[in-house]
């Protein structure tokens, strides 16, 4: 009973938030007059059409994705996989388990290829920002997909033998793999992963190298190195982020930062990054993270219990991946407003934080300016989405803080507590 009321909530509720979605994407915001002092008409226009054109091409695949794993974990496209699976080992369970994972794999990929071609390299060529030949995003996207399958493997390999060894209380040993797993990945992907695609070099401006150790002293982080990224290679939009923990931490500027943006910006995004890592974000991430893990895995616990009935107590069958798989999908989708609720709690410091390293909200605003025009980003999108999927504040709003900050600290927070835009 329990199992189906999870259900019909989750179902419920990304119907609605799909809805929503669609509708708000369909009805941008108003431009208000307040824009228009940063932005042009057109500007903001060209923004919301590019970003629509991106978020509608993002519900469609997730909206296949969501009805094929219902079809693979319910339908009887289930049941025939299982039974093929089975057939084809010779009731070999590892390998069956093995096969029905490659056969779920590959369907969902083939499903994914077209979206993530659109969306990734047809569009981002219409609009300009591409620079790759189609043969470079092949070749990306055959590296993503190896990774994936290796490791997606290796989760289906640790889910079935947990099922197998603690029928009643997997969820608990999986918990704590999954904890580990996020520490894991946070600490090794800038120097395991990352390098992959990219290539990092040090920073080798010298008045850029005093500013970055100035902005350390000022922060009291141990900051030695920024690394620069050729993102060229692939896109002519700007960005930075900051990953790692421990030794592997590091702040990575994208070349197209440094070649298209003021001495006074490019000290405002690494004072942004210093100051996640001086507030502690990832830290913060990675727990909160595990602990998202474990209630969502507690929760998949009590969904699939009802499954071990239609074999033998404590015995799940196959198809249980895909319900699996269904389940993180929908789970993942519901509490993104959490999610980007608490990203957008940590941009927003991270903005405070670098506007007082820099002692220049000046640089701050003309950063998130300059971001906007050359990304097209929606300065103003709707209500709604900005609420559902934005990890950062959007543009207009980080600007307002921005220019509140300049006359006092506390802007942000009455921001923060409730206070709406104009």
């Amino acid at each position: 009973m329990r199992a189906k009321l999870i259900w019909a909530v989750l179902f419920m509720v990304t119907a609605i938030f799909l809805s929503l979605y669609i509708f708000s994407t369909l009805q941008p915001a108003q431009i208000t007059a307040g824009a228009l002092e940063y932005f042009s008409e057109e500007q903001i226009i060209l923004g919301r059409q590019y970003s629509r054109e991106r978020q509608l091409w993002y519900l469609a695949g997730l909206l296949v994705r969501i009805l094929a794993l219902t079809a693979l974990a319910i339908g009887p496209g289930a049941v025939a996989c299982e039974r093929y699976a089975l057939q084809a080992t010779r009731g070999h369970r590892a390998g069956a388990i093995l096969l029905f994972f490659l056969i779920v794999w590959v369907v969902l990929q083939l499903l994914n290829l077209p979206f993530s071609y659109y969306r990734s390299y047809v569009l981002e060529q219409r609009w300009g920002f591409s620079t790759q030949f189609l043969s470079d995003w092949l070749q990306d996207y055959v590296k993503s997909a190896a990774l994936d399958l290796v490791f997606s493997a290796l989760g289906a390999i640790l889910f079935f033998s947990l099922l197998k060894r603690w029928p009643e209380t997997w969820w608990a040993p999986a918990s704590l793999l999954m904890v580990a797993w996020i520490a894991i990945q946070t600490l090794l992907w800038p120097t395991l992963v990352a390098p992959i695609y990219n290539r990092f070099e040090v920073v080798q401006d010298s008045d850029l190298k005093a500013a970055v150790h100035q902005l350390a002293a000022r922060a009291k982080i141990p900051v030695e190195e920024v690394l620069v990224m050729d993102a060229s290679r692939r896109t002519s939009k700007a960005n930075a982020y900051f990953a790692g923990l421990g030794n592997t931490k590091r702040i990575v500027l994208y070349d197209t930062l440094l070649a298209n943006f003021s001495r006074e910006e490019i000290e405002a995004v690494i004072a942004h990054e210093m100051a996640h890592w001086q507030l502690g974000h990832i830290r913060s991430g990675v727990l909160l993270g595990g602990l998202a893990g474990v209630t969502q895995f507690y929760l998949l616990a009590m969904v699939l219990k009802p499954l071990a009935a239609d074999v033998y107590p404590g015995c799940y069958p196959l198809r249980v991946w895909t319900v699996a798989l269904l389940f993180i999908v929908l789970t993942s989708f519901v509490t993104t407003p959490v999610q980007t609720a608490i990203s957008r709690r940590m941009e927003r410091a991270a903005d405070r934080q670098a506007v007082r390293l820099t002692g220049n909200p000046d640089g701050a605003i003309a950063l998130q300016l300059n971001l906007a025009s050359r990304n097209y980003s929606d300065i103003m999108p709707p209500q709604f989405i900005e609420w559902f999927a934005y990890t950062h504040p959007s543009t207009w709003r980080r600007i307002k803080l921005l220019e509140m900050a300049k006359q006092n600290d506390t802007g942000f927070l009455q921001l923060d507590s409730g206070q709406k835009q104009p």
